[in-house]
């Protein structure tokens, strides 16, 4: 980062990250290097070989799970073929079994660029259910956390690392949910809570740090819910759960149309975290949009983009991936405000969703511009 410029408040960050050809790439003692380019171009994460020893391939490739405005991100990065069976000897899971690769997962904190290994990650069973949240009491501690469940069962495990505690904790908690997968769709943490989203269906929710953690649902808006399994793998390039000007919003725009048939993106607001009602803020048709003087100046041609994510600031605001450019669109207003060319490492264009970006609010100490170039 370049010490006479200030960093932009909060990127895009891409969740696949570079890695380096050799440790000694990066600067002497850093687990970590950061782009951190000014939306809507995309900021990049590069590690070395020894965080991630493996080659970067379409099925094996380390990956940002979660971010924090703290500074602290959460990757998954495997440390390479396994050379013999995974025994899981936990009081409440115990389980024999072969895997291609060592499970890893580190936190990474951007401010000292270091990374912290997660001990045991063998104990993860999950990826898509795992997240990261400071305290809310102390913003010096974090606690990462897996909601591990049986379909069917009304109970399930909370499997919680605690930075002051250094060590795994498994806590039971109430399952509320009818027999139904849920699928991984990714964690969110907002106001002191972990919130499990499933794009399909509704959103879980609870306080990690409590000693008896309660697990409530949020379900999406009247007639959002879908079928078990419907659009799997294809729902996160329509849908997208994020947190805006402090609040969580939901961003749909799957089968979405209006009263005339017409393709239209609509945006949810939920009051607080407490509640259970989402409030709609807008809607606009992609006809709307196209057909703005903003749009037609950029010259992308006139097709349903790829949604993104949400501005964490600024609710109105939502970027897509169209082609080889992101755009970002005043929804409520009908215009184009950003359209950058972006760069990613993984996947093809073909490929992109917003489960391959993180709207990641920057620690001011990334913003200041006095770090040492990385």
């Amino acid at each position: 980062m370049d010490e006479s410029t200030a960093s932009p408040s909060w990127v895009i960050l891409g969740r696949i990250p570079r890695v380096s050809a050799a440790d000694g790439d990066l600067p002497p003692g850093a687990d970590l290097s950061l782009a951190l380019q000014a939306p809507p171009r995309v900021a990049l994460l590069t590690i070395p070989p020894r965080i991630f020893p493996g080659r970067t391939t379409s099925n094996d490739f380390p990956s940002v799970l979660a971010v924090d405005a703290s500074g602290l991100l959460l990757l998954k990065a495997d440390q390479g073929p396994a050379t013999g069976p995974t025994v899981i000897d936990l009081p409440s899971r115990r389980e024999f079994c072969w895997l291609p690769t060592v499970a890893g997962y580190f936190v990474l904190d951007a401010k000292s660029a270091s990374a912290i290994p997660l001990p045991n990650a063998k104990y993860i069973a999950h990826p898509g259910h795992l997240g990261l949240v400071t305290s809310p009491g102390d913003a010096g501690h974090y606690m990462v956390a897996e909601l591990q469940m049986i379909i069917g069962g009304n109970k399930a495990t909370l499997l919680c690392f605690s930075s002051e505690a250094g060590e795994w904790v498994s806590k039971k908690v109430d399952y509320p949910l009818p027999a139904r997968v849920l699928s991984p769709n990714g964690v969110v943490s907002h106001s002191g809570r972990l919130w499990w989203v499933d794009l399909s269906w509704c959103l879980l929710t609870c306080k990690p740090f409590d000693d008896a953690p309660v697990l409530s649902v949020v379900p999406f808006p009247e007639g959002k819910a879908l079928k078990s399994r419907e659009a799997w793998g294809l729902l996160d390039k329509y849908r997208c759960v994020g947190v805006s000007a402090g609040k969580l919003r939901f961003v749909d725009m799957y089968r979405n149309r209006n009263t005339s048939g017409a393709a239209q993106i609509s945006v949810w607001t939920l009051a607080d975290p407490d509640s259970t009602e989402w409030t709609l803020e807008y809607e606009a048709t992609f006809g709307e949009i196209c057909g703005d003087l903003t749009y037609k100046a950029t010259g992308l041609p006139r097709k349903i983009p790829v949604l993104a994510l949400i501005h964490p600031t600024n609710p109105d605001v939502v970027y897509f991936f169209l082609d080889e450019h992101m755009l970002g669109v005043d929804v409520r207003a009908r215009k184009v405000v950003e359209c950058e060319v972006y760069e990613l490492v993984e996947p093809p264009r073909e490929h992109v969703s917003s489960r391959f970006v993180h709207a990641w609010q920057l620690p001011r100490a990334l913003c200041s511009g006095t770090l040492p170039s990385l």
